[in-house]
């Protein structure tokens, strides 16, 4: 089958001006009464936008921040771990998840991940878990959730706390054996998620939060963030500078009620790359685990793993006015910056092998169903 010389209207990786301009005066709205109250730091805004975002993830006790990764670095600093104690995360994942614990004086210590889901492996988890583990941090990539149910077990029969990179993954949930369905980022001690612009919920600049369900984890999570204080000027912990600005609330909170409309969108347009790749010679869908559902930050594909195929690929597709990117070109065990945990490559073989051969393919609630059909057909025809 050959495909079009040119798609039917030009098509983005991500479109955050097409997906804002329907809601355009709602947002105008939030920010000119953010102005009008000037109350640009913890104004109300933000204690109502976590009141909402908990609701919407099953009544979880929210604690916005100032970004993803802070986030993360907040639920680890709420455990209260000595320097040196180890962490397990994916080995295939982004940076942050490691930065995160590096920088508190943990030891990431990384965990080969599923070929399918590219999320983490929980018999290479039980094989990882030491008298050292201090937590196991699992990341709900590209939008579907890890092994919860196994993960939770696995935490429990250790006695580590289990954290969640739910980033990628907000309003997924994952249904356990006994038909129990958790939102994601819930199960753990602590969730994390971020809201960077691309985000499926993105703010208009930085932006984060905490999810937990323990009360008092949730009240030292608020000090942790806020230098460690109740009071102004009295801190009773060691803690951070990461607050949500107000203007940011402000506008996830016109955004929030839209989410669950444009995950659908989402699930929809993976519903026909699904069907376009369904046998084809060359590429892989994602996995779906059927215990989860998926909300398809990303849409990422499996080539050939053979030298330039992938390049090729990215080649043909932009000919083809068809953008795409690759989320992670090379793994956390083997960047400089990790150079000084000792790995070397071939330790974890299928993290090694997904950043040489995924693909990241347009993934935006506003592509229209011509340009996913377009883009099917060009896949269609890539041999």
């Amino acid at each position: 089958m050959s495909a079009p010389l040119l798609p039917p209207q030009p098509i983005q990786l991500l479109d955050l001006r097409a997906q804002h301009a329907p809601i355009q005066p709602e947002l105008d709205a939030a920010v000119r009464t953010t102005f009008h109250e000037a109350a640009f730091i913890q104004g109300g805004a933000v204690q109502q936008f976590a009141a909402e975002l908990g609701q919407y993830v099953g009544g979880a006790h929210v604690v916005p921040c100032a970004n993803g990764t802070d986030a993360l670095q907040l639920a680890l600093m709420s455990l209260g771990l000595p320097r040196g104690t180890e962490i397990l995360v994916p080995a295939f994942t982004y940076v942050a998840t490691w930065e995160a614990a590096a920088v508190l004086g943990l030891v990431p210590v990384p965990v080969d991940v599923a070929p399918d889901t590219y999320n983490l492996d929980p018999a290479a988890v039980a094989a990882a878990v030491t008298s050292r583990t201090g937590a196991i941090l699992a990341v709900h990539l590209f939008g579907q959730c890890a092994d919860l149910e196994v993960l939770r077990l696995l935490a429990n029969q250790h006695n580590v706390p289990l954290l969640e990179d739910n980033a990628q993954a907000i309003g997924a949930t994952f249904t356990f054996s006994t038909g129990q369905v958790w939102a994601a980022g819930t199960v753990g001690e602590v969730g994390t998620t971020s809201f960077f612009p691309s985000k499926n919920l993105g703010g208009f600049g930085d932006g984060g939060a905490l999810f937990t369900r323990d009360a008092a984890r949730a009240h030292t999570l608020r000090q942790l963030a806020n230098h460690g204080q109740t009071r102004k000027y009295h801190h009773e912990l060691i803690g951070l500078n990461s607050r949500l600005d107000t203007l940011q609330a402000a506008l996830l909170r016109v955004k929030l009620p839209y989410l669950d409309a444009w995950t659908a969108a989402r699930q929809h347009i993976a519903t026909q790359y699904d069907a376009a790749l369904l046998g084809h010679p060359s590429l892989r869908p994602p996995g779906r685990d059927p215990r989860s559902t998926h909300v398809f930050h990303q849409y990422t594909v499996q080539g050939p793993d053979l030298p330039g195929q992938r390049e090729q690929l990215q080649q043909y597709l932009g000919a083809h006015g068809i953008p795409s990117a690759v989320y992670y070109p090379l793994p956390n065990h083997l960047q400089p910056a990790y150079a000084y945990l000792g790995h070397q490559l071939g330790e974890f073989p299928v993290a090694e092998r997904l950043s040489r051969t995924v693909l990241s393919l347009p993934m935006h609630p506003m592509l229209t169903m011509a340009q996913v059909a377009y883009i099917c057909q060009v896949l269609q025809a890539w041999a």
